[in-house]
């Protein structure tokens, strides 16, 4: 089974040319890096091009342009990265041997912030609550064999909580497989507003998410409009 990395980029010309050259090996082993771009008005798609394996051109939206990279992309499993996600060494290997020795069809690593302090606490809160809900986010570079991603039909077109959303219908499906190795992760939106005050603010959008408010308005709160 082959694995095909699929990253969605908004306006990320500051970081997307470092973030695709730690790809570079695993381009090298003949792993597909796909680029989905949502409609970049700072010059991303032409900086990413020459780094990537292909990249696509997709309606804004988290949810919306993985969907169309996983479309475009050959590999039998799919694992989806943010921009401001490093994998581990030898993702690849851990990813693929992982699923085949677990029979499982899909999961996530455990995570780490860029920086320490409040923040290596709430990374393993992160982790231990992946673990006992068996929800993943898109922090955590989730993966998934593209059966189980057809089966599950792909990313919700909502403005947050795609990841929640595809993790409990991937739940029907089997148990995720719960790498230890760590991906990175910026914690600069954390520092920016506050760690307890984003972890609040994570909490009360997830509770009121899963009492079924409109991801939409959920976004704005977040801060988030893509």
């Amino acid at each position: 089974m082959t694995l095909a990395i699929v990253m969605p980029v908004l306006n990320e010309a500051a970081h997307i040319e470092a973030a695709l050259a730690a790809l570079q090996a695993y381009r090298g082993r003949g792993i597909e890096v796909i680029v989905a771009d949502g409609g970049s008005s700072d010059g991303t798609p032409d900086l990413a091009r020459p780094l990537c394996d292909a990249l696509i051109d997709s309606p804004r939206g988290r949810g919306v342009q993985m969907n169309a990279g996983a479309s475009a992309a050959r590999g039998g499993v799919l694992l989806f990265l943010h921009a401001d996600t490093q994998l581990p060494d030898g993702a690849d290997r851990l990813v693929l041997d992982g699923l085949a020795q677990s029979g499982r069809a899909w999961g996530r690593f455990d995570v780490r912030f860029d920086s320490g302090g409040l923040l290596g606490l709430v990374a393993l809160a992160m982790n231990l609550r992946s673990r006992l809900t068996a929800i993943a986010t898109g922090d955590q570079a989730m993966f998934v064999t593209r059966a189980a991603f057809d089966a599950a039909g792909g990313f919700l077109a909502i403005a947050l909580m795609e990841d929640v959303a595809l993790s409990a219908r991937l739940k029907r499906i089997g148990a995720p497989l719960c790498l230890r190795a760590r991906v990175t992760t910026s914690g600069k939106r954390w520092r920016k507003h506050g760690v307890v005050r984003t972890v609040l603010l994570m909490w009360r959008l997830r509770l009121a998410y899963f009492f079924g408010a409109d991801p939409a308005k959920l976004a704005r709160t977040y801060g988030y409009s893509g």
